[in-house]
């Protein structure tokens, strides 16, 4: 008796004609890539996905270049090493240097990062975390989301 014919699936042209293409190294898609001009790491050239004010974190390219040390110690023409920087770690809070130095958009990640305590609001006490954002800073110290509201209630227009 014959085996019913199986459908094979061709793999797309690019990598049919090349197999060994580069990725990017922090998703793994190959086609549109850049070189990162921080540490020439083989990135996807997407910046152009991401819609302004919108703090998508869509784009490959821009989350290395904005939320990590990497990113920053380039950016800041520092020199040297930015895992040895001493002008990254004075710029961040613990919190946000350890989160910058060790987050899924980094292709090395810091060594042994430092502690830090967690922050809390001025308000009402909750953790905030924050590389995450959503909190608002002022004279009564750091303050959450909803403790942000109370202080600065969004009125609605007439």
């Amino acid at each position: 008796m014959k085996k019913p014919a199986t459908r094979k699936t061709k793999p797309a042209k690019s990598q049919e004609l090349n197999p060994d293409a580069p990725r990017c190294g922090l998703c793994g898609k190959k086609g549109k890539l850049v070189r990162t001009e921080c540490c020439g790491q083989w990135i996807c050239d997407d910046e152009d996905n991401y819609v302004l004010f919108s703090y998508a974190r869509n784009s490959c390219h821009r989350n290395h270049r904005r939320y990590t040390l990497c990113g920053f110690h380039h950016g800041e023409g520092h020199p040297g090493d930015w895992q040895t920087c001493p002008k990254c770690r004075e710029s961040f809070p613990a919190e946000i240097y350890v989160s910058y130095g060790t987050n899924e958009y980094n292709f090395v990640t810091l060594e042994n990062p430092p502690t830090y305590e967690p922050t809390h609001c001025g308000a009402c006490g909750v953790v905030i975390k924050l590389s995450d954002g959503g909190y608002s800073q002022g004279p009564k110290g750091i303050l959450c989301e909803k403790c942000t509201r109370k202080v600065f209630p969004i009125s609605k227009l007439d």
